[in-house]
């Protein structure tokens, strides 16, 4: 089980259909109530950021219970709809085992590379390549500007992995900061799949994240809801 995957940055913010990513993202402080499911029934808080640096973009998420610790951060610029990873960090304090990757990209040269001594890799990379947290930006610019076609190639463990999404309509999501008519997303994974994975976007609060849901074919079971949403200062 990922947990970038579960506990998806959400890349939040107040308008209709915006005609460039600047309309679209701006800076936040999200709280996510996540569950986990083991056997035992485990809570805790994931909070995700998205703060501008110059002229690049910083999303990150921490989340912490009392079996796991992650924390995670995308750095990426944005050239009108389209996003572009620079530097990407995964951690992750788990009983069972501890994960770490260091991504950057080079784009001159085509190329990421993961800075991790024990497992260092380089793999070459096209135009439009992600990272495990842009994605979900690129994603909300593709849904704002009313894509049908949502397929992401992601840099991912020393591969290029295709991540492809389904949109199943729109559902009324209630939560502590209020109810939405949401966007469902889920993520096809294929028949044989051995979890299924569902993502709810706001259009009203500019395809936010509000919730998100993984429920394993082993009857376990992780999810998020947004608690509590803070605009902050450019």
């Amino acid at each position: 089980m990922r947990f970038s995957t579960l506990f998806i940055s959400a890349l939040l913010a107040v308008s209709s259909i915006p005609g460039h990513a600047s309309e679209l993202f701006k800076p936040f402080r999200a709280v996510y109530k996540a569950q986990w499911d083991l056997g035992i029934s485990f809570g805790g808080d994931a909070v995700g950021v998205l703060k501008r640096s110059g002229d690049h973009w910083v999303s990150s998420l921490s989340a912490e219970a009392l079996i796991a610790k992650v924390n995670e951060f995308s750095e990426f610029t944005v050239q009108g709809q389209k996003v572009q990873p620079q530097r990407y960090e995964y951690h992750r304090k788990v009983i069972g085992g501890d994960k770490d990757a260091v991504l950057r990209f080079n784009w001159d040269s085509g190329t990421v590379i993961n800075d991790v001594a024990k497992k260092p890799w380089s793999i070459d990379v096209a135009e439009g390549t992600q990272d495990n947290l842009s994605y979900q930006m690129q994603l909300r610019l593709d849904l704002a500007a009313g894509k049908k076609t949502l397929i992401y190639k992601v840099a991912d463990a020393g591969k290029i992995k295709t991540y492809p999404f389904i949109n199943l309509g729109t559902e009324t999501v209630t939560t502590a900061i209020g109810s939405f008519e949401a966007v469902k997303i889920q993520r096809d994974r294929g028949t044989d799949s051995k979890r299924d994975t569902y993502i709810w976007f706001a259009p009203e609060l500019d395809y936010i994240v509000i919730k998100l849901q993984q429920v394993e074919k082993s009857g376990k079971e992780y999810s998020l809801l947004i608690d509590q949403l803070e605009f902050t200062d450019p």
